[in-house]
């Protein structure tokens, strides 16, 4: 039967709608990165906690696993994340071997999220302390992908996420803690994930060779997903933001990490909306028996100028071993299989 061309034009508007989520594809899996999200599903309701200074305010989902779902100015408020899904946060997202489990119909790998899983299923939150000055919140994640060989919730392993507010800076320490039998093969990890309004559409870095010298920076716009799968880059001074057409957005700095992923998904504005602009620091870890991770990024508001002037402080004020300093070569973020929840202070490291 012939597909007529009012019927394709309607198909190619539709399908950017039906894609964006926070996982990515592994050097193993057959599939391509053009994720789709679970369109049958309704919006992905929250369960709010909020934390506020005079300059940015910052909430998690309670029922999506403490993910990071807002960040705005205090005044005005706008939103600039994106949460139409329990994959759309800021939050962890880790990968292992291929399991047997579907993302819908879909061969995925084993794939601890801390959101929940593609059908809007949360994770289950362990322990939470929720104050006027800072957020803690301990997890057992979910399984993005479904009826896999060790189950859908991941018993064997914890994210905890620490989160203060630094001015106009949010500082969020995680950390992920696995206890299981089962050694994984090596795979990129999301370190974390980021989800942003699609209204913020374009993503700017610095990937010079003279980092931390106020270097000329790089600006994109990045493809859409039906038109290009995932695409890769760096960024040396290990920071992205994405702006808007005033160059003004919302920029996070990563320190340790200066490879990174990204995409956009068309669809509607918002942080409800179908569309989305994404971006992901990664890193190859391999994941095995009493495996603990910690990482530390901050999370802030204003012109790519103001953006790139606080991470130039927050990074002068690093120690070597955890800033990338100008020449240096770049940190890897702390592996600490011995590491125990009091080795961080509440609420932050």
């Amino acid at each position: 039967m012939k597909t007529s061309p009012l019927l394709k034009l309607l198909l190619l508007l539709l399908l950017p709608v039906l894609f964006c989520s926070s996982a990515f594809s592994q050097e193993t899996n057959p599939t391509n990165s053009s994720n789709p999200s679970n369109p049958s599903k309704p919006p992905n309701p929250v369960d709010p906690a909020y934390i506020q200074n005079d300059k940015v305010r910052l909430g998690i989902d309670l029922g999506g696993g403490g993910s990071i779902f807002y960040f705005s100015e205090t005044t005005p408020e706008r939103n600039l994340l994106n949460h139409a899904d329990k994959g759309r946060f800021i939050q962890q997202s880790y990968y292992g071997i291929v399991d047997g489990s579907l993302w819908d119909k879909r061969p995925w790998n084993w794939n601890p999220v801390q959101g929940g899983n593609w059908r809007g299923e949360s994770a289950t939150i362990l322990e939470s302390t929720i104050s006027s000055d800072h957020l803690y919140v301990k997890t057992m994640p979910k399984n993005w992908s479904t009826g896999g060989a060790y189950g859908e919730d991941i018993k064997d392993a914890v994210m905890e996420e620490w989160i203060e507010l630094q001015g106009n800076v949010a500082k969020i320490h995680f950390r992920f803690t696995y206890s299981g039998v089962v050694d994984h093969d090596k795979r990129s990890a999301e370190l974390p994930a980021f989800f942003a309004d699609v209204a913020l559409p374009n993503m700017v870095t610095y990937n010079g060779a003279a980092p931390w010298t106020g270097g000329e920076l790089d600006r994109k716009v990045p493809f859409y997903l039906h038109e290009k799968n995932n695409q890769y880059g760096k960024t040396t001074e290990s920071w992205a933001a994405y702006v808007d057409d005033k160059d003004w957005g919302v920029g996070l700095f990563f320190p340790g990490t200066t490879e990174m992923t990204y995409y956009r998904a068309g669809g509607s504005a918002g942080p409800m909306g179908g569309g989305c602009s994404y971006f992901a620091p990664i890193s190859h870890l391999t994941i095995t028996k009493g495996f603990v991770y910690d990482y530390t990024i901050y999370l802030t508001i204003g012109t790519v100028n103001e953006i790139r002037e606080r991470f130039y402080a927050i990074n002068s004020s690093m120690p070597k071993s955890a800033a990338v300093s100008k020449g240096d070569s770049v940190a890897q973020p702390v592996v600490a299989p011995s590491a125990t929840p009091s080795a961080i202070s509440n609420p932050t490291p």
